[in-house]
């Protein structure tokens, strides 16, 4: 209890400068900009979910990125065997193998083409790890004596990852083009790009302007013949058809003439003689020589402007263009022509990118996410408080200023981290408040059982804080490992959620002990008292003597006959999967003239054809949900089903709230994820347990987890409650929470083991959960008023989550006594294990008490 000065120094500088972090979310942006520089600016950025705007997973098409490669090899090879050398070749692509195949007209020219198509060899270097280079390509020969250039798939994936590197960058400048601010481009994976727009309610422009190649390129067309005649005959060698955007084809020369990577510049305009929206381009000067170059030698010939392998215009050349500018112009808006100009400005992206995750949300779902999340936290918060010092008095208040302490560097962590704050981020926090009063509720009560036995109050002081303790540590680094395999496995907002927790978890260790700690000690030293009254009113009488284990036989029975009927249920009866799991899109609106008529709804979308459409109530009678599957023909199909659904229902007075839309790869690979996370979150807790405990604690610890997770997802059957990426969340939650009054009973039985050696080990388990009856009675209804101001305030989006949780309290609580404690008795658990010297001196100390 004698806090040295330096100590007490150290706990008030974090916890200033935590609340410094944490003082600019609860200011105007005006006082902020105002204080000095040498204070904490930076706020929390609010989600996509709590301010609106859009979210796009991107993915780049490894098909196309192949299809494009091979095209270019056959041209190159081509180009080297028949330009340069002088060999006739026939060449075919054999897509299948990423590979071309080239039959010489001439065999004994075998070895000099051999010797020439070995000079296409190109390295890769990895930009991660300098001087390592991977071979693109591979050459053999077929059995007929034809030679073979093959991609390799080491090669593949390094220019897939450097693809993305320069996507990044490509699409940086197009969204700075749109003058929103704050986005976020990230890279996931190899092979994916994360971009969040906040504040950009228009996602299906957003997409066109992120996902559009924008590959200018500038061919000459094929003279005296059409495609169709070319198509007859049969396409001249070194020629290509490609669609117009008139409805038509064209047969161009597979040579670019002139690449978009030239332009200077290029801006919307308007043809003044046409009359019609177009776009002017301006070459850099090298361009300005070619295009002019090319332009003075084909006077009268074609000269086709290609977009993203599609003819714009194909004019002819009236005379010789030296001044390196032109116009495209086709079926323009004004608006498509300056979203043209604004890809063009930007570059073109390096390969193909397909949405495989589109997200959504309004502005004004964002302010009522906003506001119902507030609202839930201060409810939580102001019901912990009372519910602390209707319990504890003076020693509650002193729980409830560590409370609040808590919450204060939650967000003071989160705002130095510069994190994201989403919905379910503040459920974390609102979360969070529930649990943290947790370790005081441990601290206060091992007082009041030292006081009991005898203690003096500043011993009792003591010992409560040293004893409590162990059971505190082992209880929050459960739920910690939750939360990190929570953060490196799940995605956007379940990520917020895991940063919230664990954060939650280690200022909870923190304000629980040194804070607590420092409070209580000023304040002995201050009043001197002679008894402490730690409870003000007693919920749980003192010395409980309940026979649990009497029905520990009734209770694993009838819990068996509970896990086999959710796991019947899960198989035969399945879950309300959410569109994360199944793909498909998910479309938010509100009626503005009053309660939505969900039977017009359906029937209005049923004439639409689009296959299985769920349309049901959502939160208030305005707001309607309408669940649309995922439809042939990919993104394209799938987009025109979304339009179509809101422009009928706009017609109907429904205003647009959310969308979210999921492809079916991103869904399996979060079902395979989630289940991988499942598996490494219990693994790694039952290898903590093993080493903090025996071996019969750990197993018995994952029994009652797994039992509790297998009751959760019959829970989710039984009830239809759809299950979607924060039902993920919540079960890991689930599991720590579980864990947390697990261990908090198996801590006191271990500690009974050394203390009474002569009580058979029914008798022990049943006096340890008698002794932390308390504590569970107090903790549970503290964390369950935090979920009920969020199922109440919460919102719909996260209906799943709360609801799920408040079940799995209910049932973590009821596995910790009447599973997790008997199965001790089934493991063989000893009765009367081996004592350490300190064991034995800890005992007889007991003893003389």
């Amino acid at each position: 209890m004698q806090s040295s000065p330096i100590r007490t120094a150290v706990i008030l500088f974090v916890a200033i400068i935590g609340l410094l972090f944490a003082a600019p979310n609860f200011l105007s942006k005006d006082v902020v900009d105002a204080l000095p520089d040498w204070l904490p600016k930076q706020a929390m950025v609010l989600g996509l979910d709590l301010q609106g705007g859009s979210h796009l997973l991107l993915e780049v098409d490894r098909d196309g990125i192949v299809s494009e490669r091979l095209s270019d090899l056959r041209r190159d090879a081509r180009n080297v065997l028949a330009n340069e050398n002088g060999i006739g070749n026939i060449i075919t692509t054999d897509v299948a193998s990423n590979s071309i195949t080239i039959e010489l007209t001439d065999p004994t020219q075998t070895d000099a083409a051999r010797t020439a198509i070995q000079g296409l060899q190109n390295t890769l270097t990895n930009a991660l790890l300098a001087g390592v280079g991977t071979e693109e390509l591979s050459f053999g020969e077929t059995s007929d004596g034809k030679l073979t250039i093959a991609l390799t798939a080491d090669g593949i994936n390094q220019r897939m990852s450097a693809l993305v590197a320069q996507s990044v960058e490509v699409i940086r400048s197009r969204i700075d083009e749109l003058g929103t601010t704050e986005p976020t481009i990230q890279r996931q994976g190899d092979t994916r790009l994360l971009v969040q727009v906040p504040g950009f309610g228009d996602s299906e422009r957003l997409k066109n302007i992120i996902s559009q190649t924008a590959r200018l390129t500038f061919h000459m067309v094929y003279p005296g013949m059409t495609a169709d005649q070319a198509e007859a005959q049969g396409l001249p060698a070194g020629t290509m058809i490609l669609p117009s955007q008139d409805g038509g084809r064209e047969l161009l020369y597979e040579d670019i003439a002139l690449g978009g990577e030239s332009l200077s510049d290029a801006q919307p305009s308007f043809d003044q003689q046409r009359g019609i929206p177009v776009v002017t381009f301006r070459f850099d000067t090298r361009g300005a020589i070619a295009f002019g170059e090319i332009t003075s030698a084909n006077v009268g010939q074609r000269f086709a402007i290609v977009l993203d392998n599609q003819v714009i215009t194909a004019p002819v050349i009236q005379q010789p263009i030296t001044g390196g500018t032109g116009q495209i112009s086709g079926s323009f808006t004004t608006a498509s022509a300056n979203d043209l100009a604004v890809l063009l400005r930007a570059g073109a992206l390096p390969a193909s990118l397909d949405v495989v995750e589109e997200r959504s949300v309004g502005p004004s779902l964002g302010a009522d996410s906003v506001r119902g999340g507030v609202t839930a936290g201060i409810i939580g918060g102001v019901s912990t408080i009372v519910f602390m010092l209707i319990a504890y008095g003076t020693f509650g208040a002193f729980a409830n200023v560590a409370l609040v302490l808590n919450i204060g560097l939650v967000i003071g962590a989160l705002s130095a981290l510069g994190a994201t704050l989403t919905l379910p981020g503040i459920a974390g926090i609102v979360l969070t408040m529930g649990m943290a009063v947790d370790a005081n509720v441990l601290i206060f009560e091992r007082m009041r059982e030292e006081q009991a036995a005898g203690r003096g109050p500043i011993q009792s002081i003591q010992a409560g804080f040293q004893n409590a303790m162990s059971a505190i540590l082992d209880s929050n680094v459960t739920t910690f490992i939750a939360a990190v395999v929570l953060f490196f496995l799940g995605s956007g907002p379940v990520q917020g959620f895991a940063v919230t927790l664990a954060i939650g978890i280690l200022t909870t260790l923190f304000t629980a002990y040194f804070i607590t700690m420092l409070i209580v000690g000023r304040w002995y030293v201050w009043r001197r008292p002679k008894k402490l009254k730690i409870q003000l009113l007693r919920i749980v009488p003192d010395d409980t003597k309940v026979p649990f284990m009497d029905w520990r036989r009734i209770a694993i029975i009838g819990s068996m006959v509970l896990t086999l009927a959710s796991a019947g249920l899960f198989v035969f009866h399945g879950m309300n999967l959410g569109i994360d799991f199944k793909g498909g899109t998910s479309i938010e609106v509100q009626h503005q003239g009053g309660p939505a008529n969900v039977g017009e709804i359906r029937e209005l979308l049923g004439s639409l054809e689009l296959g299985d459409v769920q349309v049901q109530g959502f939160g208030t009678p305005e707001d309607v949900l309408i669940r649309i599957e995922l439809q042939e023909g990919g993104p394209e199909s799938q987009q025109a089903a979304v339009d179509a659904v809101t422009t009928i229902l706009a017609d109907q007075d429904y205003e647009l709230r959310r969308t979210e839309a999921v492809s079916g790869t991103v869904s399996s690979e979060l079902a395979l994820s989630s289940t991988i996370g499942l598996s490494v979150a219990v693994l790694g807790i039952l290898v903590y347990l093993w080493f903090r405990f025996e071996w019969q604690f750990a197993v018995g610890a994952v029994v009652s987890t797994l039992h509790d997770v297998i009751l959760t997802l019959g829970f989710f059957s039984l009830t239809g409650i759809e299950f979607n990426q924060s039902s993920i969340a919540a079960i890991l939650t689930i599991v720590g929470y579980s864990l947390n009054d697990t261990v908090v009973v198996y801590d006191r039985v271990r500690e009974f083991q050394r203390k009474y050696r002569k009580i058979p080990l029914v008798d022990l388990l049943n006096r340890a959960i008698n002794s932390t009856l308390s504590r569970t009675v107090l903790t549970g209804p503290t964390t369950l008023l935090a979920l009920m101001a969020l199922a109440v305030f919460g919102g719909e989006v996260i209906q799943s989550f709360v609801l799920s949780m408040i079940f799995g309290v209910l049932i973590g609580t009821y596995s910790s006594i009447f599973i997790a404690a008997p199965i001790l008795v089934n493991l063989g658990l000893k009765e009367r294990p081996e004592q350490s010297a300190d064991d034995k001196e800890k005992t007889a100390d007991g003893a003389a008490v």
